[in-house]
């Protein structure tokens, strides 16, 4: 999903610091840093774009992906993996397969490629999110974005399978052959705009992915969907009014539960995403709270 916010985490750090409690004596004055060290990006994007366990992560991922859509279409399924008009996580239905070809929806940013160009230009620049920055990068970003580990491989063995794989990204319409030659540029082959290339302002849905996931459906067996955000999957999970605990339950629920890495594939993603608004009590439940004795 495209970036809609980039946290700085050097920032959270610092309020942090700011916060806490005084201590009895003043601390040792901090080591001098040097310019390298005073420079370094936000924690978030070391660990997605730069560590081996990311890496790691990720490419397992991508292992797991090939390995079961080359096993899933030796017995045809009846039914795709996207949720049908109307169907709830409560009450899943998905759409049918009849005859039709088979498919891999993914999102494109965090999913197949890591948008490395502007996420470093906005942490060296200390900037949030700016619209106009990603409008410029979706046009001319080619060759400045990387295929996440592993990628290349597994579209390999899902397209030598037969397997016809579609990019449903939130990048604009309007920039569809930057997004084609992003992606080209990256390794990935050749997505082509209204066929195996979506983007938003295909249809009147918005940043709602569930429209353009139907015409996709309407033509194709989707055995797979992948992303980094849970709007990947279906736009429920990003209803707005949807509190953080109803959310979590939706999707770790039962239902839920029989789709992840069985046709949903999720990847992480700790730079960005609709979770960054919740509270203290959101991620730290309060009875297990806790303080050291005085």
């Amino acid at each position: 999903m495209k970036a809609h916010m980039i946290p700085v985490s050097a920032l959270l750090l610092a309020g942090c610091a700011a916060n806490s409690a005084p201590v009895a004596t003043a601390p040792p004055p901090p080591p001098i840093a040097t310019p390298a060290e005073a420079a370094k990006p936000p924690v978030a994007l070391q660990y997605l774009y730069g560590s081996p366990e990311a890496a790691i992560a990720v490419r397992a991922t991508n292992a797991r992906i090939a390995d079961y859509g080359v096993a899933r279409i030796k017995q045809r399924p009846k039914d795709s993996v996207v949720l049908a008009p109307g169907a709830t996580m409560d009450a899943p239905a998905f759409e049918p397969c009849g005859d039709k070809p088979f498919a891999a929806v993914f999102d494109a940013d965090e999913t197949l490629i890591w948008n490395l160009g502007p996420m470093r230009y906005f942490a060296e620049q200390g900037i949030a999110f700016d619209p106009k920055i990603w409008d410029a990068w979706e046009k001319t970003g080619a060759g400045k974005a990387a295929a996440m580990p592993g990628t290349v491989e597994m579209l390999g063995k899902l397209r030598a399978a037969g397997i016809t794989v579609i990019a449903n990204t939130n990048r604009s319409a309007a920039n569809a052959k930057g997004s084609e030659g992003t992606l080209r540029a990256a390794g990935l082959g050749d997505f082509k705009h209204g066929e195996t290339l979506f983007l938003m302002g295909d249809d009147a849905g918005g940043s709602s992915k569930d429209g353009r996931r139907a015409t996709i459906a309407a033509k194709y067996c989707v055995i797979m969907l992948a992303g980094d955000q849970l709007g990947d999957f279906s736009q429920q999970f990003n209803d707005k009014d949807l509190p953080a605990a109803q959310r979590m339950a939706l999707a770790t629920s039962p239902a839920a539960a029989t789709l992840w890495d069985k046709g949903w594939f999720l990847f992480p993603n700790p730079v960005y995403g609709p979770w960054e608004k919740l509270g203290w009590d959101d991620a730290f439940p309060s009875d297990k709270k806790w303080e050291p004795s005085q």
